[in-house]
């Protein structure tokens, strides 16, 4: 790898093993299994295979805000996906998730499993399966529908982008920062103007647009997120701010964003989950 500011790229890229810093171990511009393992099934209609990063929370945040409405139907068992490990490149992994990332989502409910990847794949597919935290057809829903795929666009540009160059990378790089600061900015002014005038982030209803955009901006401006909220000057946004900690308070979200996490404070970790007693035993 080249950190010269007169690095000239080929006519044609070629693969170099150590390629992508802390990542270069699971990195690879090919798809496909690497290695034969079959997935643990549980005892619930829904099997999660994730881990609890902000698009591993986005899931288990719905599913937790469901079995607190009552749907026993949306009981499930969290298995943790050791990505760091290359778990993502089993051949059952890629079986449910052929892009081999997290989260991925069998639904065993019916005569037939289901597979749902992609997060906001999975959010609208449970949204509509228990008919919860999706507006009613119209414009409201046509709303919700904006902002979830906002996220999806947009936070690449978040993690990929800044938090990558920012946090990761082998070398800091003043102009990828400095780029994808700016255009995180950006975003953060875009929810702050949006929360201005309206409680939630698709108007007046919590709805997975929320659930969705919340472990990625809200988590970023509560400081959990790439350690990177005092340069980004986090406190700028107070809208943000203000949604951010009310979502957070939810104990729904509390017990959601705590699933498959293997690192920070030990009572912030529930390595798996398989019933709701589980978190008894990390309170």
């Amino acid at each position: 790898m080249s950190d010269s500011s007169d690095y000239v790229p080929p006519a044609v890229w070629t693969w170099k093993a150590g390629n992508g810093g802390r990542f270069a171990n699971i990195n690879r511009p090919i798809a496909g299994p690497t290695h034969v393992k079959e997935l643990p099934v549980g005892r619930h209609p829904l099997q999660l295979y994730s881990l609890g990063t902000p698009n591993g929370q986005k899931v288990t945040i719905l599913l937790e805000e469901l079995l607190a409405l009552g749907h026993a139907g949306a009981e499930y068992d969290a298995w943790l996906v050791k990505i760091n490990e290359g778990e993502q490149f089993g051949s059952g992994f890629v079986g449910v998730n052929p892009n081999s990332k997290i989260p991925a989502l069998l639904d065993r409910s019916g005569p037939e499993p289901v597979r749902v990847f992609e997060s906001g794949a999975i959010l609208l597919y449970l949204a509509e399966k228990f008919g919860a935290f999706l507006p009613a057809p119209g414009g409201a829903r046509a709303e919700c529908f904006s902002w979830l795929f906002w996220q999806m666009g947009s936070a690449p540009y978040l993690g990929g982008g800044f938090g990558h160059f920012y946090a990761y990378a082998p070398v800091k790089i003043e102009y990828a920062i400095d780029r994808f600061a700016m255009e995180v900015k950006r975003q953060l002014d875009v929810l702050d103007r949006q929360l201005a005038e309206n409680e939630y982030i698709a108007g007046s209803a919590y709805t997975i647009a929320d659930m969705a955009i919340w472990p990625w901006y809200g988590g970023l401006v509560k400081g959990l997120l790439y350690g990177g909220a005092e340069f980004l000057a986090v406190q700028e946004y107070k809208h943000v701010q203000r949604w951010a900690g009310m979502i957070g308070d939810r104990p729904a979200v509390r017990r959601g964003r705590r699933v498959n996490r293997v690192g920070g404070e030990a009572h912030e970790q529930l390595a798996e989950r398989h019933d709701a007693a589980d978190f008894d035993r990390i309170d």
